[in-house]
C-alpha cells in the first residue's frame, strides 16, 4: 500500500503546525533584527556574521572567528540602539563565536 503525499512548502507546512510555525517566526524575527543593523556592520565582516535566537530582551549573534567577535562587541551599543528605534525591546546581545569547520 503507497501513500501518496503532496509536497508542500515550507510556508504551507509551519500554517498546518502551531510548533513548526513559531519556529519560523523566530527565524523571520532574528533575519530582520539582521537586516536592520546590517548597514552598522563593517562590510567585510557581514558575511562571518549571522542572526542567532532571541530570548526575551537579549538577541543573540553567531560570528565566525574572534576578531570577529571582538570588533562586534565595540558595536555592541550601536546595535541595540538601533534596534531599539526599529521597535525590537533589547537591552543586550550576546555574541557567540562559532567553531570553524
Amino acid at each position: 500500500m503507497h501513500r501518496r503525499f503532496k509536497p508542500q512548502t515550507v510556508l504551507e507546512a509551519s500554517d498546518a503546525s502551531p510548533t513548526l510555525a513559531g519556529l519560523v517566526a523566530r527565524a523571520r524575527d532574528a533575519s530582520e533584527r539582521l537586516k536592520a543593523v546590517e548597514t552598522l556592520i563593517p562590510a567585510d565582516m557581514r558575511a562571518a556574521v549571522k542572526a542567532g535566537p532571541a530570548e526575551e530582551d537579549v538577541w543573540c549573534l553567531l560570528v565566525q572567528g574572534s576578531a570577529a567577535a571582538a570588533k562586534l562587541r565595540q558595536l555592541t551599543p550601536a546595535l541595540v540602539t538601533r534596534l531599539n528605534a526599529k521597535g525590537w525591546n533589547v537591552s543586550s546581545i550576546r555574541i557567540k563565536v562559532q567553531a570553524r569547520h
